[in-house]
């Protein structure tokens, strides 16, 4: 199983990097399985530095804030398009209405919509699906629209992955006993921070000393924020394995 970080700046793309995005593999049926987590703004330029779009197999969207799925509308656009003639239909795991969103942000007429090139299912809360070799559980966590965290796991290995989030103990929940906690952290201590909305350092790095994780990945640090003050609040409540991860960087999991 390969996690790599293709966007993780927060809120919006930074200079450095595209909004969120994950590209995650793992061997499926003689071949490599290829589910893309999260298409946030900018990351479809940065996503095909790493695979071909053809071979994109299934797309994961924690929840509909632009930051993290409106590149799926230029995912359209190629899998429509294509010159070598269109893509297969993908499976898209989304939040309720996620196809109808999309369509009428790139100006698709429902009730098509997009599902001429994707299967949308809807995350519910506690339910798994199986896309290729990742059995895929959803948790509904707490953000301004409806968001979920992610259990991604095969036969190796187990990633969870927050979304965005405020303090919950749905998080907790999920991620127990998970090897690889890719969290979110948005916002530091030192600051009056707004409720039901992002993670601080330390209420990351709290939240995976709860839940028992083996490793800690912090991600979405948006450009004006002081990432070495975020890297100071998570090791005040974690003492494991850590990690701020940026864009390109990849982790064989589950070896």
């Amino acid at each position: 199983m390969k996690l790599t970080i293709v966007g993780c700046a927060g809120s919006f793309p930074s200079a450095e990097s595209p909004a969120s995005c994950y590209l995650i593999e793992a061997p499926y049926k003689g071949r490599t399985f290829r589910l893309v987590v999260d298409l946030g703004s900018g990351a479809l330029g940065a996503l095909q530095r790493h695979v071909d779009l053809r071979d994109v197999d299934a797309i994961a969207l924690s929840h509909l804030h632009p930051d993290h799925c409106f590149d799926l509308s230029g995912f359209y656009v190629v899998s429509k398009y294509h010159p070598a003639g269109a893509l297969n239909r993908i499976p898209v795991l989304a939040p309720n209405g996620a196809g109808e969103q999309l369509a009428l942000a790139y100006g698709i007429d429902e009730p098509i919509g997009m599902t001429e090139q994707f299967d949308f299912t809807d995350h519910v809360d506690g339910a798994t699906v199986q896309l290729g070799p990742f059995a895929v559980t959803s948790r509904l966590v707490d953000h301004p629209v409806p968001a979920f965290a992610m259990r991604i796991a095969t036969d190796t290995h187990t990633l969870v992955y927050s979304g965005d989030t405020g303090p919950t103990e749905a998080l907790v929940e999920i991620a127990t006993g998970a090897d690889t906690f890719l969290c979110e952290a948005s916002f530091v201590e030192s600051s009056d921070n707004p409720p039901n909305l992002h993670l601080t350092g330390a209420e990351a790095g709290d939240h995976a000393t709860r839940a028992g994780v083996g490793r800690l990945l912090i991600t979405h640090i948006p450009a004006w924020t002081d990432a070495a003050e975020v890297e100071a609040d998570t090791k005040s409540t974690w003492g494991g394995p850590c990690e701020l991860v940026a864009p390109g960087s990849v982790y064989e999991l589950g070896l």
